[in-house]
C-alpha cells in the first residue's frame, strides 16, 4: 500500500500542520504549567511528522524548481528552506544542541523562523491554492495513511525523547517546556529582559509602588513600607530557553489587595514596570502572585528586577514582570499589554 497520501492532501496537511506548530508555538510562550504539557507533546510531534510531508511534498516539485523556476516558485524555495530551517533548529535543541548565537539561543532562532515562516506561507497559498477535492479525501487507503502518520508522529517524538535522555546532559533535568537549567544560586543566573527594557538603576530612595485602579484605597509605599514576610520555592522559566527554581522572598499580593480594598467589579490586574512594560493576570491569578524583594536570601539585583519582581506560579519569565512600581485593579482585561510589551523602553 502506497504510504504517501494524494498530492493535495499532502498540501493541506503540510498547511494544517505548519498552522499547527505555529499556533501551539506562540500559546506553549504563556503556558508554564505542568496540565499544559500536552501543548509542546503536539507542537514537537506535529513537527516531526511535518517532516515527512515535506520530504515528500519537495521530491514531487523537484522538477518544477529546476526546470521552470519563477518568482513564485523561488519564493516558494525560500519558504521551504525558512520551514526546514525551523524544523532543523527545533529538533537541534531538543537533542541538546546549544551554540553561542551572539546572544541568541538555538531556541529563539527556532522561534524566529517559524515566525518567518507565517507571511512565506500567507504568500504561498495566495499563488497556489487548490481545494482538495472529495474524492482524494474518499477510501478506506486514505484513513489507513492518515492513521499511520499519527502513529509515526507518537513513535517518533518518543523516540526523540529516548534520543535526549542519552545524548543531553541537561536531558534528565529539564522541564517538559524544553528549557535547561543554568545559574548558580541567588541572583547568579541569566539577566534577559524582553525586547528592549533596559533601564537605568532604581533609586530605592525615590521609588514608590502605587496600588490603584478599582480599589476602595490607594496604596503608595516606599521601599521601607513593604514587608517581605513570605516566602515561596518557584521555578523561573524563560522563554529562550532555561529555567532556575529559586526560593523568593517578598510581599504577598493578595495582602495588598486587601489593604487596599478590590471593588466590586474587579476582575484583572496588571502589574507594571518603570519601563512602561506591563502585563496582567485574572484577580485570582494574581492573589497568588508574589512581589519578589529578595532571592536565596540576597536582595535583588538591578538586572533581575530590583526593587520588586513579580513571581508568578506556572507563567512563563516574560510574565514576571520586573521593576514593579504599580499594581492597577482593573475592571476589564489590558489588551494593550501585548503592545506594551514590545514597545516599552522604547523611550
Amino acid at each position: 500500500m502506497r504510504l504517501e497520501p494524494r498530492p493535495r492532501l499532502v498540501d493541506w496537511t503540510v498547511l494544517v500542520l505548519v498552522t499547527l506548530a505555529v499556533v501551539t508555538g506562540v500559546v506553549s510562550l504563556t503556558a508554564g504549567s505542568a496540565r499544559e504539557a500536552w501543548l509542546f507533546v503536539l507542537h514537537g510531534a506535529g513537527g516531526l511528522v511535518l517532516v515527512v510531508l515535506l520530504f515528500w511534498k519537495l521530491r514531487r516539485v523537484r522538477r518544477r524548481v529546476t526546470v521552470r523556476p519563477d518568482r513564485t516558485v523561488a519564493l516558494s524555495v525560500l519558504l521551504a528552506a525558512v520551514a526546514l530551517a525551523a524544523l532543523t533548529t527545533g529538533i537541534a535543541w531538543v537533542l541538546g544542541a546549544d551554540p553561542d548565537l551572539a546572544g541568541w539561543t538555538l531556541l529563539t532562532l527556532h522561534m524566529a523562523l517559524g515566525v518567518l515562516v507565517v507571511p512565506l506561507v500567507l504568500y504561498h497559498l495566495a499563488k497556489r491554492f487548490r481545494t482538495p477535492a472529495r474524492a482524494d479525501w474518499e477510501g478506506r487507503r486514505t484513513a489507513l495513511q492518515y492513521a499511520g502518520l499519527v502513529l509515526f508522529g507518537a513513535l517518533a517524538w518518543r523516540v526523540q525523547q529516548a534520543a535526549v535522555a542519552a545524548l543531553d546532559t541537561a536531558g534528565a533535568d529539564r522541564r517538559f517546556t524544553g528549557s535547561k537549567p543554568r545559574g548558580g544560586s541567588g541572583n547568579r543566573f541569566p539577566v534577559t529582559s524582553w525586547v528592549l527594557d533596559d533601564p537605568d538603576p532604581v533609586d530605592a530612595e525615590a521609588w514608590r509602588l502605587h496600588v490603584a485602579g478599582a480599589v476602595e484605597r490607594p496604596l503608595t509605599l516606599g521601599y521601607g513600607d513593604l514587608d517581605a514576610r513570605a516566602e515561596r520555592r518557584e521555578v523561573l522559566d524563560c522563554t529562550s530557553g532555561w529555567f532556575v527554581e529559586r526560593d523568593w522572598r517578598g510581599v504577598p499580593v493578595a495582602d495588598l489587595l486587601d489593604e487596599a480594598g478590590v471593588g466590586e467589579g474587579a476582575r484583572w490586574v496588571t502589574f507594571h514596570s518603570v519601563t512602561g512594560y506591563r502585563f496582567g493576570f485574572p484577580v485570582d491569578v494574581a492573589r497568588d502572585v508574589l512581589l519578589a524583594m529578595h532571592v536565596d536570601g540576597e536582595r535583588l539585583d538591578h538586572g533581575h528586577g530590583f526593587p520588586l519582581r513579580v513571581v508568578a506560579p506556572g507563567r512563563r519569565g516574560f510574565q514576571w514582570v520586573k521593576w514593579v512600581t504599580a499594581v492597577e485593579v482593573r475592571e476589564t482585561r489590558d489588551w494593550g499589554q501585548w503592545i506594551a510589551i514590545f514597545v516599552s523602553g522604547l523611550d
